[in-house]
């Protein structure tokens, strides 16, 4: 099974779905309004539209969010999990690992802590 990888989700062709159809759904999965998509995609935001317009009917739902949520329930996209170790891993340095934190440096570490939380949950739903 052939998967292209955007947005730090993972989309499966032959599920249903064709590539450009695809590579629009992980955009709008992304959070990208269909500006923002045909913008990264160098189509027109009418294509985003239609392609996105295809899929919905292809899979038998209404709205975009639906669209997703089905997506992601029937396996046709699914969050990267390379990505978001390597965000993880990036956020990981020597300096955010502290053993026995002076008394300023606790802050800094729980902020370290949260920011790379609030980042991983941002993709996981997304």
């Amino acid at each position: 099974m052939n998967t292209i990888v955007e947005h730090g989700l993972k989309g499966h062709l032959g599920m249903g779905a064709a590539l450009q159809e695809l590579r629009c759904l992980l955009a709008v999965a992304a959070g990208h309004s269909s500006k923002e998509a045909a913008r990264e995609l160098g189509v027109a935001p009418g294509t985003i539209d239609k392609r996105l317009l295809a899929l919905t009917t292809k899979l038998g739902v209404r709205r975009r969010a639906e669209l997703v949520a089905t997506a992601f329930r029937r396996g046709i996209i699914a969050p990267a999990c390379i990505f978001l170790s390597a965000l993880i891993a990036l956020q990981h340095t020597p300096s955010t690992v502290i053993r026995r934190p002076e008394p300023g440096r606790r802050a800094e570490l729980r902020l370290s802590v949260r920011r790379v939380e609030e980042s991983a949950n941002r993709l996981v739903v997304a």
